[in-house]
């Protein structure tokens, strides 16, 4: 499947990145239309993540927010784990205290590394649905009326239903808390 001159391709399990922890990232988020919503500076780290996924801290540096009770506060840190094989990512925010705050999961392209920028770029480009979950608590799907609206049921019905297939696998794995809702 390719969209945005991006190719999906689900048969290349052996496709790792070769990053060294303690490696400086810029992060990248596209928008569902392919524009660059946000960077930030993140660092790779072990977190335990298995391959093919990278594992990477970033603070968070913005104003509070809260999403569906998940509580983002000046000085919590993300743990981020991005696969270059599957179709979404796992951020677990952990506040000031060590405390896990929850998880925020995005559906997404595989992510890819820009390896020729200075610092190198990881980028990862969001496809609308969004699961937050709370330790202890149900998991909520975000956005899905912004899926609905940008219309791809009709346009695109295999990236349609390839979104809702992600969907379902996080929330497999959140509710089995496997990787990468392991935390």
């Amino acid at each position: 499947m390719n969209r945005g001159g991006i190719e999906i391709d689900r048969n290349v399990r052996g496709r790792l990145w070769n990053v060294p922890v303690g490696t400086e990232l810029r992060v990248v988020k596209l928008s569902p239309e392919g524009r660059e919503a946000t960077s930030y500076t993140g660092v790779v780290q072990h977190l335990h993540a298995p391959p093919p996924w990278l594992a990477v801290r970033a603070d968070w540096v913005r104003d509070e927010i809260e999403l569906d009770g998940l509580r983002f506060v000046p000085g919590d840190t993300l743990h981020e784990f991005f696969s270059p094989i599957h179709g979404f990512n796992v951020f677990s925010v952990w506040s000031p205290e060590h405390t896990l705050r929850g998880w925020y999961a995005n559906v997404t392209y595989p992510s890819w590394i820009d390896g020729e920028q200075r610092p190198p770029a990881l980028y990862w480009h969001d496809l609308y649905l969004d699961l937050i979950a709370l330790p202890g608590g149900q998991p909520v799907i975000r956005d899905e009326e912004e899926l609905q609206l940008a219309g791809l049921r009709e346009a695109e019905p295999e990236l349609h239903d390839w979104i809702l297939d992600r969907r379902e696998e996080m929330l497999t794995l959140y509710r089995g808390r496997k990787f990468p809702f392991h935390e």
